[in-house]
């Protein structure tokens, strides 16, 4: 794994966010050495959305390859087996880390999956993690439905879904996780609130996939509408099969004047699919809507071919494009990296991940009188941000490490062609109040 080549200087002002002189090495040239490590799929399939997280990183340090007079590397590791994200591997790679007395921070991992295995390897050396996109809730809360919106008003604990508690996680009892992604208990609700006030739903039907992710959207999705003035007219939990067929369902959706549906589970579980067999019975303008588990998913559009516009889906982070301090960033990225696969929205993301940690590894250096900090007094200036202005917004962290800037964005399927752009459509920010 070799790390990002150093440039000599820092590129333009406009886009720093640490003064100017930490970009500097001074005159008696750069103390030898800082690493970030990254843990990231990196081939294969998921190496499509692996890749450009990583370049925001690569990106971030490019432009600062020096901080308080210590040169700054980035170590890399794949943590995909066949392309596909694996646990084990992402512990083996954050062991190594670990081991490295240089690397003082990490930038990942990409999926939640590998986030549980991880956090406590990382934890017990007291060694920091900032996720650009893992956004299970699990991760860092206690209950995996808040009563707030859960139909039946009761919490629903995550250890009562099969998941370990947050607690469990971290053997230190301090946290070492951050991420700047939201959580996932977040997008039903989102649903709810753009499909009641964007697209004017009075009357919806609602599916899930007998999975808890799509259960606990469905939860969030059916206790907020209601609660705006809508009406989930019938629900149905099905468990997958290869001929399903959800006929009736949809019948029955009709005579009870549903307008859409809402649906809680992947693609993978015929979550597109349906999209076709609902067109038959409420028409093929009637919209579609569901979680970051179909959002923007080529699989998804050829699921539901000709049926495909109309399908909306959330994300639980905010969309780069659409934050004001960004558009420079993005254009230098470009600049930088001119490839059509190059950037993805988790670039700006990983780019301000990195950028948020250079902010904790300051402070601590400073604190430490110029010398390399303590691993745990990185994790302790990370937990006291409170207002750091990234290319992405002004975001801190709350007790439990996640971002305060809670936003989940809203893309519509416009094509039947699987490749082309979900555009945004909306964003429900959640930052100064909660759902529920």
């Amino acid at each position: 794994m070799q790390p990002w080549l150093r440039s000599t200087a820092c590129f333009g002002a406009a886009l720093s966010l640490l003064p100017l002189a930490a970009c500097s090495s001074g005159g008696s040239g750069p103390k030898a050495g800082i690493e970030i490590g990254v843990d990231l799929p990196l081939s294969g399939v998921e190496g499509r959305a692996g890749t450009p997280t990583l370049n925001g990183v690569r990106f971030y340090v490019h432009q600062h390859p020096a901080l308080d007079g210590f040169t700054v590397a980035v170590t890399v590791r794949d943590d995909s087996i066949n392309g596909v994200h694996n646990a084990k591997l992402g512990a083996q790679n954050i062991t190594a880390f670990v081991n490295d007395p240089l690397v003082l921070g990490i930038i990942g991992p990409f999926d939640s999956s590998v986030a549980r295995a991880t956090i406590p390897v990382a934890n017990q050396a007291h060694l920091a993690m900032i996720s650009p996109s893992a956004s299970d809730q699990c991760l860092t809360k206690p209950l995996f439905v808040p009563a707030g919106l859960s139909p039946a008003h009761k919490a629903v604990a995550c250890n009562e879904v099969g998941l370990p508690l947050p607690a469990d996680l971290r053997p230190t009892k301090v946290n070492n996780f951050f991420r700047l992604a939201t959580t996932n208990d977040l997008q039903g609700a989102a649903a709810a609130d753009f499909g009641y006030k964007n697209l004017h739903l009075l009357r919806v039907a609602v599916l899930s996939d007998h999975e808890a992710y799509g259960q606990a959207l469905v939860d969030g999705f059916r206790t907020r509408f209601n609660k705006l003035g809508g009406l989930v007219v019938l629900y149905q939990d099905f468990v997958p099969a290869a001929n399903l067929d959800l006929s009736s369902f949809f019948a029955q959706a009709k005579k009870e004047g549903a307008q859409a549906v809402y649906f809680g589970g992947v693609t993978a579980n015929h979550g597109c699919a349906i999209r076709a067999q609902m067109a038959g019975a409420l028409g093929a303008g009637a919209p579609y809507l569901g979680g970051d588990g179909i959002a923007e998913d080529p699989a998804c559009v050829r699921d539901a071919g000709s049926s495909a516009p109309r399908i909306y889906g959330t994300v639980p982070a905010i969309d780069p494009e659409q934050a004001p301090n960004a558009k420079a960033a993005i254009a230098a990225f470009k600049a930088a990296y001119p490839g059509p696969s190059a950037y993805s929205p988790y670039t700006l993301l990983a780019y301000d991940a990195a950028a948020v940690l250079y902010d904790a590894i300051d402070k601590a250096i400073k604190g430490a009188g110029g010398k390399v900090p303590s691993r745990a007094e990185v994790v302790a200036r990370l937990a006291a941000t409170t207002a750091f202005g990234g290319v992405t917004g002004t975001f801190g962290f709350d007790a439990s490490g996640d971002t305060t800037q809670r936003i989940v964005s809203v893309y519509e399927a416009q094509s039947p062609d699987p490749v082309a752009a979900w555009p945004l459509v909306g964003a429900i920010d959640y930052s100064v109040k909660l759902p529920y």
